[in-house]
């Protein structure tokens, strides 16, 4: 059946591998007896590994596991390879009448008394001394024997007939005929000839069937044949597939018609049943999937290799009975992790795995035990993948609320998460929890990182988590330094010399298998007194082959010099290039690899072809593989030493044991070795040689070169929309790395745009950013660290949309387009790649333009998230690089910022931590919670030193002040809470004293003057309180002379002057010290922070929107500079830079704002916090963190950042009311800090290009694009008008009333038109060409509302007609001509916006409340209510018309950009933009907007005709909905309703209430 089978290699196979691919699955067809000679076919150790290998894939395969393909052979009856001692005497009985049978038989087999019971074992034809007959007359003999023996009951008939039946036979009982699942799982393809029988003695038709020795035909087994075709149709008659052939004599000839024919519905037919057998074993397994069976079958994983590790075990029962000890005395306390330890193979692993038998007799049968063996499955091969698997099985066992997708998404959420459940888990006295990590060594984040975050450093009562590792690693050392206490660690120790040899006894019992007294004496003297079970179970490896007539040779004494002999063994039996390359290929893989991608790299090797087909010539023409026997022989022979491991979906093949990987690289893996071996997986992994790609060999026995097909597995990125190649992901960059491939890892991995995707969507950003930091060190690319970062970058959409496509291209593209033209070898193809996407897509989309999000190389470094709630405290550790972070729900997670890595979560606080202090030169910190605890923690190694019961108030509604003051020189806390001061011993714990005041009259602030060994307080009520600070004893007390009838807010000490600096309630700021205060500066407003610089020598107060800086003098402070810093809103705190040259400053509208102090407070930048009030800014060193009580994310920004590569500088508008002129070449702002004036900013340059006066504060800004006119509204209400082109001819247009300011402005769409708003008041004015400029006159119409609201939005109309949105959500339409006001339905919140379309026919408008309404100005009447609001916050900024007015969009309040359809109001597209806007202009195929970042957004709308095949765009969105509802439906149904009610005039209709009657809702 040669060409039946090359038939379905070339044609069949791929494409049942590309069907299997599509649907997740992995496609492995095991041929042994292709491309090996006949002898080697017939073989009985092939048989015996063909019957073995069909046992594996019916325990393995999902769908079909055996296909046969039967024709007019019945094929050779193997010899048995063994027969047992019994059935032998049986054999022998029958043959002692006829001696020279018996003595054939008796010359081929030898007794082995090493099994159990013994056995007579088959010799190798070679190892005869005299050679016999042919195999044939030894079957037949042995047939004989065995018939008669059958006959007279000697044997049974299952005995007998492994002497008559084929290999095939054998083969399709156990396929199939025996098989539980029957045709199911099995197929059987039959040929059969017509009129056979008539031409069964013609030469062509001899070779198709049995003959015997002499050449006759065998008719016996003929028979046999017939009769297996019978059962076969009985039995499985769905099975069957039989494909009849009319008898010609070329019928086996390629170029034969009918056989052509033949062979192409063979292979269709083998397509559909594989397929549909797939599919349907696919149906019934999705009928009974869990939810969470990736976790199940991670759970039975191991367990399973539990199991099999505890098989044998013998010895450490001490140690056993220790451990179990302490269990027991650790149970109701609170103690540190157990840590095995020991050299690799001294038996860690069993010993974990029959300490969690134990357990539940131990604790208690409802003992919850959680078992991983690292490293041997893809979720335990880094510490991210297992904290999620334990923190799933830990909830599922407890009943406990599963980890929520936002804790998933972040390493450091999942490690928080983590800890705190285990906490959960101790406090409501569920039953005790046991973690058994065995070989925490195999983590791949362990094993890169210093520390070890996510340890937990104590386990609460109840909680018990036990590791193992190697000793002498570097892991061993690193956990050591996390975990002090020598009581932590328990060394497992060797085996003695008597419990070695009974672990070799019980492995040979568990195999049957026994030793003579000469092999037991050679063993033993090889291994004196070896307790080493890594070391015992290599020599039993070699132990059990030995039968009782084979002479041992001396094993090696070492487990280095037995791992070595054990490869030279293999290169004797199969060949040292074929061992080396073999065993190479496994080591240098990332993970492991799976069979079928083994055989397919081996057929890519040429020098391993070349080494097989030496001998003999490759079966087929057209193709070329490597034999499958030939790895299947060297599989079984390596044994124990492969492990099996759950990755990616595939079972890989991995080296066992870590001393054989280590003799492995030493061996075969030195100098350009390793680069071959990888390079070869790089080709494989990359699919270079797939897809009917030939690759060109030059064989020994053919001498000249040949281009054949490998047919290796092809390599897309998806293998369908779904599935994505998990393998080659992981695989393909750490091999173009290690073979030197820089480039190609260059252009083809990390620089494209698919592979970026695929990645990231499959495996998560920080999978992505996992293969950054892997090849980035190697590269020294500045462009691969921009895309990192860039990447980076993305993740606050990521966590709000999901990484799906459209984000992650919106971010890279926005982000990366300022670098495509200077940079186009990576950047600018990753930008190309990027565009071509957007074109294909078939979803309405925003396509940017160019780059408008921060770019890559800029001061933020990294948006950092670990907490489940909003920030409280934090804290600086500069000399070990450390950021402790406390939070509201008690936590405190401690950051090495540089390596952006959670260091240590400490846990132990239960409500919010108020405030947190750095010590001890970084090493120590103290923190206060209102659970009226101190904790002492070190931030070395995470350990809790120290815990207070504090005190103070338990009203939680009491509003107090919390503070903490560390005198290291005396080695003492003092904490500060309300009306209390506490003096605290760090060293004993103890209480020193207790000041206790007046709870009516709490205080403000508490000052640690330690150079005078005073205590300073002010209260509410302005007492001045003085105590000494050793003794808590009171010194004077008195009222502040200087400050009346205010109340203090905020206070900062000065301690080189030793005096308080404090700030109150109307705005005044005081010098306060013992005896004395006086009045340093009256502020406008409240005082709302103060901050006082590291030298003391300058002085920052907060009030409102302003920040005012003050520089010390020989009296106190003066002002420093004459003008205060601006906020657009509120200002919440401040910090100085480093050398007092720079400030920075956080607001409520979440922007930060550094200042130059050095240049008398120019605004150098203008940052973006978290999206929420910038409530905390602390520096260290040149980084600054930024973070907000009402986010769980901070950012740390470097004040000294230099660009990497160069991009466009941002402008720095604050107030929102920036316009853009000149096709977005020019922006207009109002200028920073002195609003009189107008900046115009030249975004092709990056600079200011000039600034215009306008002599008041400007309130908005209008560009006329086409009469190139800058319109500015001013708070005198003056509008003045400038031209574009010249600075000459400014116009004035004055106010109805003086001293009205400007609310808002409004151009036509036609640019004939313009509307001026004030409070209440409405001036439409004309615009006509004129030359030099355009004229304005007017104001044409003037209009009064009559409302006590005031106009926050209009838009104006060429014919006169104004629409206006008020405060309190009020909308009206005001014809001018006919004087007449047609009221709109309100809103619910303030009017933030009001458009009006290009044809003029239809107007949007936008509120606070997030209602997006669109109206028909013809009718008066609203058309669609559009709402979209996320959970994070709610609103519209602005909105525009497409050119064609056949879309909105929309600028949120949330950072993004909605697009909607003005047909039915569907909302098209959204898109986080992360930054707000407040004006979008629409350009030709998109829109443009300048945002707070200080870019200009330009975007491309495309949206496909036919809209059946649009996505939601929400379809990732965390917790956002939107919603439209149509009132035209609405109408119709109230007029059925009311058919006789008189009609109502359009001016006069009133409002209704809203009543949704078509809504769709998405979440």
């Amino acid at each position: 059946m040669d060409t039946e089978r090359e038939a379905l290699q070339c044609t069949a196979y791929p494409e049942v591998q590309s069907f299997c691919q599509r649907h997740g699955l992995a496609f492995e067809v095991v041929d042994l007896r292709w491309g090996i000679p006949n002898t080697q076919a017939t073989d009985y150790l092939t048989t015996e590994l063909c019957l073995e290998e069909l046992e594996r894939c019916q325990k393995t395969s999902i769908g079909p596991a055996f296909v046969a393909l039967l024709g007019d052979q019945y094929g050779p009856c193997p010899v048995p390879r063994r027969i047992e001692e019994k059935e032998w005497e049986a054999l022998r009985a029958q043959l002692t009448s006829r001696p020279r049978d018996l003595e054939l038989v008796t010359r081929h087999f030898q007794r082995d008394d090493n099994t159990i019971p013994p056995t007579y074992v088959l010799q190798p034809s070679g190892s005869l001394v005299v050679p016999g007959p042919e195999e044939a007359t030894l079957t037949s003999v042995l047939r004989g024997g065995a018939q008669e023996a059958w006959r007279l009951g000697l044997i049974s008939q299952e005995q007998w007939m492994c002497y008559h039946r084929s290999v095939i036979e054998w083969e399709i009982e156990l396929g199939l005929l025996s098989s539980a699942r029957g045709d199911q799982g099995a197929t059987v393809f039959l040929r059969d000839v017509q009129d056979l029988n008539k031409h069964i003695l013609d030469d062509c038709s001899l070779k198709m069937v049995d003959r015997l020795v002499d050449g006759c035909l065998d008719t016996n087994a003929q028979s046999l044949l017939s009769g297996l075709k019978g059962r076969i149709l009985d039995a499985q008659p769905g099975a069957l597939k039989s494909h009849h052939l009319s008898w010609s004599r070329d019928l086996v000839n390629p170029k034969n018609k009918a056989h052509a024919r033949y062979l192409k519905q063979l292979s269709e037919q083998f397509v559909a049943r594989t397929n549909h057998q797939v599919l349907e074993q696919l149906r019934e397994l999705e009928l009974a999937r869990q939810e969470l069976g990736w976790l199940y079958q991670e759970i039975r994983h191991h367990l399973w290799q539990s199991t099999e590790s505890t098989k044998v075990f013998c010895g450490h029962q001490e140690l056993l009975a220790q451990l179990r000890q302490q269990l027991r005395q650790d149970e109701s306390r609170t103690h540190t992790p157990l840590v095995l330890f020991g050299p690799p193979g001294i038996g860690k692993t069993s010993l974990m795995c029959k300490l969690a038998q134990q357990v539940p007799e131990l604790l208690g049968h409802k003992t919850v035990v959680v078992l991983r063996l690292l490293g041997t499955s893809k979720l335990s091969l880094d510490a991210r993948s297992l904290l999620r698997s334990l923190s799933f099985q830990v909830c599922l066992a407890y009943g406990l609320p599963l980890p929520p997708a936002q804790v998933l998404e972040a390493h450091s959420r999942v490690g928080h998460f983590f800890h705190t459940l285990l906490h959960t888990v101790s406090q409501r006295n569920f039953e005790s929890l046991v973690l058994l990590l065995d070989s925490v060594d195999d983590l791949d984040s362990i094993c890169h990182s210093p520390r070890v975050s996510w340890l937990p450093l104590k386990c609460p009562p109840r909680v018990h988590l036990i590791l193992s590792t190697c000793s002498g690693q570097q892991v061993l050392h690193n956990l050591q330094q996390t975990l002090k206490d020598p009581s932590t660690y328990w060394e497992v120790k060797a085996l003695s010399g008597s419990q070695g040899q009974e672990f070799i006894q019980l492995l040979l019992a568990a195999e049957k298998r026994m030793l003579s007294p000469g092999q037991r004496d050679v063993l033993w003297a090889s291994l004196p007194e070896c307790g080493h079970p890594g070391r015992l179970r290599l020599a039993f490896e070699e132990a059990r082959k030995w039968a009782s007539f084979t002479v041992p040779v001396p094993l090696a004494t070492t487990a280095e010099e037995a791992t070595h002999q054990l490869c030279i063994r293999l290169e004797e039996t199969h060949g040292a290039l074929l061992v080396a390359h073999v065993l190479g290929y496994i080591v240098s893989s990332r993970y492991g690899l799976s069979e079928a991608e083994l055989k397919d790299v081996l057929s890519l090797d040429d020098e391993v072809l070349q080494a097989v087909y030496r001998d003999w010539t490759p079966p087929s023409k057209e193709l070329l593989r490597f034999p499958p026997l030939l790895w299947v022989r060297l599989r079984r022979d390596l044994g124990h030493c492969l492990v099996r491991r759950p990755v990616d979906g595939c079972m890989l093949l991995a080296i066992a044991h870590r001393q054989l990987s280590q003799v492995i690289q030493v061996r075969y893996l030195s100098g350009p070795e390793r680069a071959k071996r990888h390079g070869v997986l790089a080709e494989f992994f990359s699919g270079a040689w797939s897809q009917g790609i030939k690759k060109l060999i030059t064989l020994p026995l053919v001498g000249k070169p040949l281009n054949l097909d490998r047919k290796v597995a092809p390599q897309p990125l998806w293998f369908s929309s779904t599935v994505a190649n998990l393998r080659k992901l992981t695989e393909l960059p750490f091999h173009l790395l290690h073979a030197g491939r820089l480039e190609e890892l260059k252009q083809e991995v990390l620089g494209n745009m698919s592979w970026i995707s695929c990645r990231g969507i499959s495996g998560g950003i920080e999978v992505l950013l996992d293969d950054f930091d892997m090849c980035a060190p190697h590269m020294n690319s500045p462009e691969v660290d921009l895309v990192r970062e860039a990447i980076q970058l993305c993740g606050p959409a990521v966590e709000l949309r999901g990484l799906e496509k459209s984000v992650l291209y919106t971010e890279l593209l926005a982000r990366l387009l300022f670098f495509a033209a200077s940079h186009p070898a990576m950047i600018g193809q990753l930008c190309q790649q990027a565009q071509s996407w957007f074109r294909a897509c078939p979803y309405p989309m925003l396509v940017p333009l160019a780059g408008f999000l921060q770019p890559p190389g800029g001061p933020l470094r990294a948006t950092l998230t670990g907490c489940h709630k909003g920030i409280t405290a934090i804290a600086w550790s500069l000399e070990e690089k450390l950021l402790v972070v406390g939070t509201q729900d008690g936590a405190m997670v401690v950051w090495d910022v540089e390596e952006q890595q959670v260091v240590h979560v400490l846990m132990g606080h239960t409500a919010e931590v108020k405030c947190v202090r750095v010590f001890a030169q970084g090493t120590l910190a103290i923190s206060a919670s209102k659970d009226h605890t101190l904790r002492l923690w070190s931030l070395l190694s995470g350990q809790e030193k120290v815990t207070i019961l504090d005190g103070g108030s338990q009203n939680p509604t009491e509003p107090q002040s919390w503070d903490l003051h560390v005198d290291e020189r005396n080695n003492v806390v003092y904490s500060t809470s309300g009306a209390r001061i506490n003096m605290w011993n760090l060293e004993t714990s103890k209480l020193v004293f207790c000041i206790t005041g007046d709870v009516s009259d709490p205080w403000v602030c508490v000052a640690l003057l330690a150079a005078q060994g005073l205590l300073l307080a002010l209260s509410k009520g302005g007492q001045v309180s003085l105590w000494s600070s050793a003794m808590g004893k009171l010194q004077e007390k008195h009222q502040l002379s200087s400050i009346k009838e205010e109340t203090p807010t905020c206070a900062v000490s000065i301690q080189s002057r030793a005096r308080l600096v404090a700030g109150f309630s109307s705005g005044s700021i005081a010098l306060v010290s013992a005896g004395e205060d006086r009045l340093l500066e009256k502020l406008p407003e409240a005082v709302g922070f103060l901050v006082v610089s590291e030298d003391d020598s300058l002085l920052v107060a907060g009030f409102g929107r302003f920040v005012r800086i003050f520089l010390a003098d020989s009296q106190g402070f003066h002002r420093f500079m004459a003008s205060d810093l601006e906020h657009e809103d509120m200002v919440e705190t401040a910090v100085l830079g480093p050398e007092n040259n720079l400030i920075i400053t956080g607001s409520r509208d979440a922007l930060i704002q550094v200042w130059s102090l050095s240049e008398q407070g120019t605004l150098l930048n203008v940052l973006e916090g978290v999206g929420a009030p910038v409530s905390l800014l602390v520096r260290g060193g040149t980084l600054v963190v930024s973070a907000s009580r009402k986010s769980s994310s901070f950012k740390v920004w470097d004040l000294k950042s230099t660009k990497k590569l160069q991009s466009p500088t941002p402008f720095l508008d604050r107030t929102g009311l920036a316009a853009v002129s000149h096709h977005g070449s020019f922006v207009y702002f109002p200028k920073v800090g002195d609003k009189n004036k107008v900046t115009i900013w030249d975004l092709a340059e990056g600079e200011e290009q000039d600034c215009l006066d306008t002599s008041n504060e400007v309130r908005c800004l209008e560009v006329a694009e086409q009469a190139k006119l800058l319109f500015t509204g001013l708070v005198s209400g003056i509008v003045l008008v400038f031209p574009l082109n010249s600075r000459q001819d400014v116009l004035c247009i004055p106010p109805p009333e003086a001293r009205k300011a400007v609310n808002c402005m409004s151009l036509s769409k036609s640019e004939n038109r313009l509307a001026i708003a004030y409070d209440n008041i409405v001036l439409v004015l004309d615009i006509s060409p004129g030359d030099p400029c355009p004229a304005i006159e007017g104001p044409t119409y003037t209009f009064y509302t009559q409302l006590p609201e005031t106009i926050v939005s209009v838009a104006v109309l060429a014919d006169y007609r104004v629409v206006y949105g008020m405060s309190d959500g009020s909308l009206f339409l005001y014809d001018c001509a006919c004087s007449k006001v047609f009221p709109l339905e309100a809103h619910g919140s303030r009017v933030s916006c009001v458009e009006v379309s290009h044809s003029e026919q239809l107007a949007v408008s936008g509120a606070e409340d997030a209602l997006l309404c669109l109206w028909d100005l013809q009718a008066c009447r609203g058309m669609f209510e559009m709402s979209y609001e996320n959970s994070c916050c709610r609103g519209v900024r602005c909105a525009c018309f497409s050119r064609d007015d056949k879309h909105v969009f929309a600028g949120m309040e949330d950072r993004s950009v909605t697009a909607w359809s003005t047909v039915d109001g569907t909302l098209l597209a959204v898109q986080f933009v992360h930054a707000v806007i407040n004006r979008i202009i629409p350009t030709s195929n998109g829109f443009m907007a300048p945002t707070s970042h200080g870019y200009l957004i330009r975007e491309r709308f495309q949206c496909p005709s036919v809209r059946a095949s649009q996505q939601d765009p929400l379809k990732n969105f965390k917790k956002a909905v939107w919603l439209v509802k149509t009132r035209q439906r609405e109408e119709l149904a109230a007029a059925e309703a009311s058919q006789d009610a008189e009609p109502v005039a359009v001016e006069g209709k009133e409002s209704k209430s809203n009543k949704r009657s078509q809504v769709c809702l998405i979440l």
